[in-house]
């Protein structure tokens, strides 16, 4: 008895596997799938719209956080007219530290929509950092 097997796998990762008995001329064939580990394309779509859903939430959440940091900030402002030097750069920081990694995320998503042009607009720049020497000075008053 003569069998000749041929195994084929193609791009979908099928395995298809057929026998032939040279001698009768039956011939088996069978195809063997990895179903297993892979989403179903209701999972696929599933987990797309609470990715978006998620998305917006995030986004509220962001917006939130920047509109109280500078709602904290300007209220101080407001009962702090005569403050210190130093105390106004330490809340700048402070505005600074939750800000800027926020604004830094949106450049940086922008970036990637806009074929790469700095700051995601014409002519814009780089998103501001904590050391920028282009903002005026703050003057203390005596």
């Amino acid at each position: 008895m003569k069998i000749q097997v041929t195994f084929d796998i193609n791009a979908n990762d099928i395995l298809s596997v057929s026998a032939i008995d040279k001698s009768t001329g039956k011939e088996n064939k069978m195809t063997i799938t990895n179903d297993k580990g892979h989403l179903s394309k209701e999972d696929i779509e599933r987990m797309v719209q609470e990715a978006e859903k998620y998305k917006a939430e995030d986004k509220k959440q962001r917006d939130k956080k920047i509109l109280d940091k500078c709602n904290e900030i300007i209220n101080w402002l407001d009962k702090n007219q005569t403050a210190k030097k130093e105390e106004f750069e330490h809340r700048q920081k402070d505005l600074e530290k939750v800000c800027n990694p926020i604004i830094t995320k949106l450049y940086q998503s922008a970036d990637g929509m806009t074929g790469g042009r700095p700051g995601g607009f014409p002519g814009g720049g780089a998103p501001p950092s904590g050391g920028d020497s282009s903002r005026p000075p703050i003057e203390e008053v005596d």
